[in-house]
């Protein structure tokens, strides 16, 4: 189970630039609580299920943050090291395609 949660914690971290992924995150979230009888995750998943689109959209998203109820729904945190390579790795594919066009 907490190899399970880890992966959508880490899910998180990555899916936070795009709303729909985001949005989706929350609700495995969420199921994932309602599967473990989870009341306090679930109570937790759904504010965020609400405001994780328009934090994607307006780019409000705390950067690193691991997404679940024990965690600040606004507070930023580290990145860990091997997603914050793929993250900038991706980041930098993105504007070699731009600057191509």
């Amino acid at each position: 189970m907490a190899t399970a949660w880890r992966a959508l914690e880490r899910a998180h971290i990555l899916s936070q630039a795009f709303a729909v992924a985001h949005t989706g995150v929350h609700w495995s979230m969420f199921r994932f609580a309602f599967r473990r009888r989870d009341v306090r995750e679930m109570l937790g998943q759904l504010p965020r299920l609400l405001l994780a689109a328009p934090g994607s959209l307006l780019g409000r998203a705390p950067l690193g943050n691991t997404g679940g109820a024990n965690v600040g729904i606004f507070d930023p945190m580290p990145i860990p090291e091997d997603l914050r390579e793929k993250l900038e790795s991706a980041a930098a594919s993105t504007t070699r395609r731009d600057v191509a066009r």
